[in-house]
């Protein structure tokens, strides 16, 4: 498998937001601080008779240490990086938590149609955004915000029915889990492609729809 990051950022491209070994408060701080993304922290891994239990006190939680930890969430995010340090000064082993329809949009596909996508867009030349990794192996794609409304039209207009395809648009209302969050004992999500200065400007998903359409087509 090709090295993403390096094939579509560039070799030269340092991460910015998130470097290896951050902790989570480092982590959340270079997100406000450099991306200018709103951060607000999620629930937490406790140990329980050996076992790593989310905070929500849920033994089924189905993404345990990886959601909301209230119902006013939107409202506590913020891009204040002197408030996120606080936040997480105050709770270190909160998950990061990101809310989308406000700097971004997030295109929502399975693992393997994603890294499909991705060496369709690498030989189609496509400037990416950041592409995330979840334990849950599903890949986001982070697109400008609007995404969520113009995508059903934009994949029919290729062909494509929301309902044929296993792909789903995060905007107003949604959020995503930023590295190096962990799903319990599932793993960490991580960056495919991370946030650098030269995927700062993000790309219309419009531009980047019919390689993604197509993947999770061939997916099914």
């Amino acid at each position: 498998m090709f090295n993403v990051e390096e094939t579509i950022a560039g070799p030269e491209a340092a991460p910015i937001p998130q470097q290896r070994g951050d902790s989570l408060l480092e982590a959340a701080v270079r997100y406000a601080e450099e991306r200018h993304w709103d951060v607000f922290p999620g629930t937490w891994l406790e140990a329980v008779d050996g076992v790593q239990r989310c905070s929500c006190g849920q033994a089924a939680c189905p993404v345990p240490g990886a959601h909301p930890a209230r119902e006013g969430w939107a409202t506590q995010a913020t891009g204040s990086a002197a408030v996120v340090h606080r936040l997480w000064a105050e709770q270190p082993t909160a998950s990061i938590l990101l809310p989308t329809g406000r700097t971004f949009d997030a295109i929502d596909v399975p693992e393997t149609a994603g890294f499909l996508a991705l060496a369709r867009m690498e030989r189609m030349e496509l400037s990416l955004g950041p592409v995330a990794l979840t334990p849950d192996r599903r890949m986001w794609f982070f697109v400008l915000p609007g995404a969520a409304a113009k995508v059903p039209d934009l994949v029919r207009n290729r062909g494509w029915t929301l309902d044929s395809l296993d792909l789903v648009t995060l905007g107003e209302g949604s959020y995503v889990a930023a590295p190096p969050t962990r799903y319990a004992s599932r793993g960490a999500v991580q960056w495919v492609c991370r946030p650098t200065d030269a995927n700062r400007w993000l790309p219309d998903a419009e531009e980047l729809i019919s390689p993604l359409a197509y993947a999770c087509g061939q997916d099914r």
